[in-house]
């Protein structure tokens, strides 16, 4: 099992690319840059490349409505050039708040545009010619306004033809399709215990169709990270990010979120949070939060129960613990769980 970190994108981004390198020689394996309607992603990882040696450097996410799949190809090309092999590219759909509030995009086939940009990054990477239509036209027909456009590949030579790419998914249908075609999986909100009766047929189902040259579906997932007699207490920290995702990512009745907080078995309280939430009462949206999600998605409390924390992550079948350290001593932490990992 590897070791990675989320990158804290609200403040200072330069501070927090700087706080994310000087973990690296704690043993942090990859770092996950995520955007939303922030920053974007790439700038960071980019200056991440430079600040950095050995760790892995990934989107998380890139949505498919707001680039272009050749776009998004050149992007991680470039990224893997610069960081010498070590991108790792993020993508998903995000939610219609984003897509449409921000980018102004319809939301509107995200499962065929997810798929159709994972199959054009890899064909571009492979410097093929593309001549591809469905939802992307390459290059744009006569009959939809195409005047000089011919079949081009992409110019430069990409360090690598198989950068690994993962797609952020939670609904039955898209992780299927996540498990039969991607590198990984970036699931959130993430609670092991209750993994396999929320997506266990689905993962099974998208497996059976996978190319075998894949390789095994890698999973990436974590929580806050806090070791000691007193750390129980960090775990009301994930409180507003829960009840953020939960109540207001998204409109009643289409918040991906609120229908994994049911799938786990929390639907009062997952109503009662959005309701709360989307009537601006955020505080007490975040007490609604029960307790026990609290604890199943984060690493919080005595030695020997963040290693069991550790191993119920890993026998859900994460393959890359996903964690932020809280605490005086981020690096202390970091070591800590990477001896873990390694049998130390």
């Amino acid at each position: 099992m590897e070791l990675s970190l989320p990158l804290n994108y609200a403040g200072d981004p330069r501070a927090a690319c700087d706080h994310v390198a000087a973990l690296e020689s704690a043993g942090l394996d990859a770092v996950w840059v995520a955007e939303a309607y922030g920053f974007d992603s790439p700038t960071l990882m980019g200056y991440l490349a430079a600040r950095t040696e050995r760790m892995k450097i990934g989107a998380a996410i890139l949505n498919v409505y707001s680039r272009t799949p050749a776009l998004i190809a050149q992007t991680g090309a470039g990224l893997d050039a610069v960081s010498g092999g070590r991108a790792l590219l993020g993508l998903g759909a995000s939610g219609p708040q984003v897509v449409e509030g921000w980018h102004g995009k319809p939301y509107d086939r995200p499962l065929g545009r997810t798929r159709e940009t994972v199959e054009l990054c890899r064909r571009i990477w492979r410097r093929e010619v593309i001549d591809h239509h469905g939802i992307t036209d390459m290059p744009l027909p006569k009959e939809k306004g195409g005047k000089l456009g011919k079949p081009l590949k992409i110019l430069t030579r990409p360090v690598r033809d198989t950068i690994p790419l993962y797609v952020a998914s939670l609904g039955p249908a898209n992780v299927r399709m996540t498990a039969e075609i991607a590198d990984g999986w970036l699931p959130t909100l993430y609670i092991p215990e209750k993994a396999r009766q929320v997506w266990g047929t689905a993962l099974a189902e998208g497996a059976a169709k996978r190319d075998p040259e894949l390789g095994p579906l890698q999973t990436v997932a974590g929580g806050l990270l806090a070791i000691g007699d007193d750390a129980a207490a960090v775990r009301d920290m994930a409180r507003p990010q829960i009840a953020l995702y939960v109540g207001g990512m998204g409109a009643r009745g289409k918040n991906f979120y609120n229908d994994l907080a049911v799938a786990y078995g929390y639907e009062k309280e997952a109503a009662t949070i959005q309701d709360l939430y989307l009537s601006g009462k955020k505080r007490e949206a975040e007490a609604a939060v029960p307790d026990e999600f609290c604890e199943l998605m984060t690493l919080c409390g005595p030695e020997g129960y963040v290693r069991d924390r550790i191993e119920a992550f890993r026998e859900a079948g994460v393959t890359m613990l996903n964690v932020t350290p809280v605490g005086p001593e981020p690096a202390r932490l970091i070591s800590t769980v990477k001896n873990w990992l390694q049998g130390a």
